[in-house]
């Protein structure tokens, strides 16, 4: 997703700087807890690989504007199985501010929108996961059921929070409604593709036991809670 610049008019973008910061400061809170658990050098190691395929994702992969914003595979629910919650939204968050500030300098004011849009849903997808996921299920071992709800919440959650910025900055006129329906149905393409890529990427590292353990990848991936 990219929130367009003018979307949101410059007397409404406070908004988004409060949502912002929130989500930036729950992702802070996740990484102590990482931080305390599992050391400086597990957080960092998997922040920057997140942070490389995110940016990958943006810069590399096809992104198509659809109605009111952009369609990209993001990988949310990718990096959130193998990282963990931390590193995932360190990544997302640096991933486009990377992006932002050496590539694409006019969506810096849109970075709140954009950093909220992303961040949030990937927290609901996260207590999601511990919901659906039984605790004695190691990751590799997810179904595409499984995947597909997670993909679901995620995507989902990225609709709704371009839906709420669009009718937010533009009101709920005719025009804007058909653009905000565009997108949303543009996306659920995603929402039946990241499932397959989910699985492709843990079934890799299913093959690649020798992994386990390791600090690249969170334990979760090869054992049960």
């Amino acid at each position: 997703m990219h929130i367009e610049p003018g979307l949101v008019d410059a007397s409404k973008i406070f908004l988004s700087y409060a949502t912002g910061a929130a989500a930036l400061g729950y992702s802070a809170r996740l990484a102590l807890d990482m931080l305390r658990k599992e050391g400086a050098g597990a957080l960092l190691l998997r922040s920057l690989v997140a942070t490389a395929l995110v940016f990958a994702s943006f810069e590399i992969l096809p992104h198509h504007p659809v109605g009111v914003s952009e369609v990209h595979l993001i990988l949310g629910t990718t990096l959130l199985l193998m990282l963990g919650a931390a590193p995932a939204a360190i990544g997302l968050a640096a991933g486009l501010l990377v992006q932002s500030l050496f590539f694409a300098p006019q969506d810096l004011p849109q970075y709140g929108m954009n950093v909220t849009t992303l961040l949030v849903p990937l927290f609901a997808t996260a207590a999601l996961a511990r919901r659906i996921i039984p605790r004695a299920t190691a990751y590799v071992d997810l179904t595409y059921t499984q995947t597909l709800k997670l993909s679901l919440a995620y995507q989902g959650g990225i609709v709704a929070w371009v839906a709420f910025w669009a009718l937010y900055g533009q009101g709920v006129g005719a025009g804007n409604l058909q653009s905000i329906a565009s997108f949303g149905a543009a996306y659920m393409g995603v929402v039946l593709l990241e499932p397959l890529v989910d699985l492709a990427v843990l079934a890799g590292a299913k093959a690649l036991r020798g992994l386990q353990g390791s600090a690249l990848l969170q334990s979760r991936v090869y054992s049960a809670v």
